[in-house]
C-alpha cells in the first residue's frame, strides 16, 4: 500500500529531501528548515545507534519513498535486477529510473514524482504518439515522450516548469521543449551523493 501520510516526516525519518514537495513551496522550504531534526516529540534529542540491518533498511526504505514505490514494486524490481545478467546494484537504478513517471520528473515536465504519476494515470502523457496510463511504464533509448494534448502544457504549473529552459536534465535524457527523448541509460555514477544501493541488495540478499 503506497502511504498517504505528511511527506515531509518521511524526508525528515530519513535526513535527505526526497524531492516529496515542490522546490520552492512553502513546504519545501519547511522541510529543509527541519531536514535534519528526526519526526517525532523526541526527534531533537533521541538518538540510537544504527545495526548493519537497520542501515540497510533505512536506505531501502529511502529508496522507496523517493520513487513512490510500494514493498512488493520495490522486491519485484530487485528480483528482475537480480535475475539479470549485470551489476545488480546499476540494473536496479536503471529499472527504476526509467520509469515513465521519474522520466517525466527528470526532464522537469511535473514537480515531483507523484505529479508526474497523476498526468500518467489520468491520460496526459505519450510514448511514440500512444497514450500510456501506466506509471511504472518502462521507457527505452530513442522513445519519445509528449503531452497528449496541447492544452495539458497550458497548465499553469506545466507551462511555468516548461519556461525554465536552464532546468538541469541528466546526461541520457534530452528535453526539446515540450518533448523529451530518451537518449541512453541512467549510470549508477549519477546517484553516489544521494543513494547507497550496496545495503539494498544486502537487505534483499539475506
Amino acid at each position: 500500500m503506497r502511504y498517504t501520510g505528511p511527506k515531509n516526516r518521511l524526508a525528515r525519518r530519513e535526513g535527505t529531501d526526497l524531492s516529496l514537495k515542490t522546490v520552492g513551496s512553502k513546504a519545501h522550504a519547511s522541510l529543509l528548515k527541519k531536514l535534519n531534526i528526526p519526526p517525532g516529540q523526541h526527534g531533537r534529542s533521541y538518538k540510537r545507534k544504527i545495526s548493519d540491518y537497520g542501515m540497510q533498511l533505512r536506505e531501502k526504505q529511502k529508496i522507496k519513498r523517493m520513487y513512490g514505490i510500494s514493498e512488493k514494486q520495490m522486491k519485484t524490481y530487485f528480483d528482475h535486477a537480480n535475475r539479470a545478467v549485470g551489476n545488480t546494484a546499476e540494473l536496479l537504478i536503471t529499472f527504476l529510473e526509467q520509469r515513465l513517471d521519474n522520466v517525466l520528473f527528470k526532464l522537469g515536465f511535473a514537480p515531483t514524482r507523484a505529479a508526474a504519476r497523476q498526468l500518467v494515470s489520468h491520460g496526459h502523457i505519450e510514448v511514440n504518439k500512444k497514450k500510456v496510463t501506466i506509471p511504472s511504464f518502462q521507457v527505452s533509448q530513442k522513445d519519445v515522450i509528449s503531452f497528449k494534448r496541447e492544452k495539458t502544457s497550458k497548465i499553469p504549473y506545466i507551462a511555468e516548469l516548461l519556461e525554465k529552459k536552464e532546468t538541469p536534465v541528466p546526461a541520457w535524457l534530452e528535453r526539446k521543449d515540450a518533448k523529451g527523448v530518451i537518449k541512453g541509460q541512467p549510470s549508477l555514477e549519477e546517484f553516489h551523493d544521494t543513494i547507497n544501493l550496496q545495503p539494498v541488495v544486502e537487505f534483499y540478499s539475506r
